[in-house]
């Protein structure tokens, strides 16, 4: 609206300055004409200067004129509930509009309250959701109890469960010839250390890489290494009896493990330096309560 009225006063001002100019070409003319006329009659002579101070009264005049106008318009133009943008003060002619009507606005109460309620009820969901995050850590961590109590158990089961006598049989760890006899009475010849000793256990020709399977159920006690045997583990089969596997590598079985008759437990390493002449084997031992029992009475 108000460039509307912008507009509208440029063109006013326009048209007044050219019926300014309009006029005064036709003032000038008619004095022009009329001196010239009196001029003929009084010997041809003109008084310019007269001509130009009426001329100069009539366009102060006109201007004059012109000034009013102008400000007449300016005061038209001006919108009292116009505000600029960039002000403080600006207000919303739409709220202004519906105040008038008589409209009312929503009670500050009443909102503080909505508020309130909305922030209550955000409360309420992060509580929530906080409890469900520590009822789910709390579930995770009962069933990981409970998974563990489970193994534990499994494992207790399966300990009592094991059974193994004297004249049970036990399955070959690895096909081969025996190369060193369990001797407990008397000393056995050991070609790597060129001398005689005791040997707790047989010792079976193999060949590297080959695997070792498990000669009976049992639940691993075990695993590690020494210097005589290399990496071994050891197995508990049930009532007081255990065996121990030697010269291993690429284990596949870890403390705690349960395994069945025939599971592969390893694979045949390089001999340790006192089993050189040897050459590959498996170190086969068998125990009663800690005391050795010859394996060979067991194996079929």
């Amino acid at each position: 609206m108000r460039r509307n009225r912008s507009t509208m006063r440029k063109e006013r001002i326009i048209m007044l300055v050219s019926s300014v100019f309009v006029l005064t070409a036709l003032t000038m003319t008619g004095f022009y004409v009329k001196e010239k006329n009196e001029a003929e009659k009084d010997g041809y002579v003109v008084d310019m200067s007269a001509l130009e101070q009426k001329t100069e009264d009539k366009t102060k005049e006109i201007a004059k004129a012109m000034e009013e106008d102008a400000s007449q318009s300016d005061d038209l133009d001006y919108d009292p509930n116009f505000q600029e943008a960039s002000s403080g003060d600006v207000t919303n002619a739409w709220d202004s509009t519906r105040e008038e009507e008589g409209t009312e606005t929503e009670n500050p109460e009443t909102e503080t309250a909505n508020k309130d309620i909305a922030s209550e009820g955000m409360e309420d969901a992060e509580l929530t959701n906080g409890l469900n995050v520590e009822s789910t850590d709390e579930e995770g961590a009962q069933s990981a109890v409970m998974e563990e109590e489970a193994a534990k158990t499994a494992s207790t089961d399966v300990a009592k469960a094991l059974s193994f006598h004297e004249k049970d049989n036990l399955a070959w760890p690895v096909a081969g010839n025996v190369l060193i006899n369990y001797s407990m009475d008397k000393t056995v010849y050991f070609p790597t250390l060129q001398q005689y000793k005791y040997n707790p256990a047989i010792v079976i020709a193999a060949s590297e890489g080959e695997n070792i399977t498990a000669s009976a159920d049992g639940k691993v006690l075990s695993v590690f290494e020494d210097a005589e045997i290399g990496h071994a583990v050891t197995i508990d089969i049930g009532s007081g009896y255990e065996l121990t596997y030697g010269q291993l590598k690429d284990i596949m079985v870890l403390q705690g493990d349960v395994v069945s008759s025939g599971d592969v437990i390893g694979a045949v390493a390089e001999p340790t330096k006192y089993y050189s002449v040897e050459g590959p084997n498996v170190y086969f031992k068998l125990t009663k309560d800690g005391a050795p029992v010859n394996p060979l009475s067991c194996l079929e």
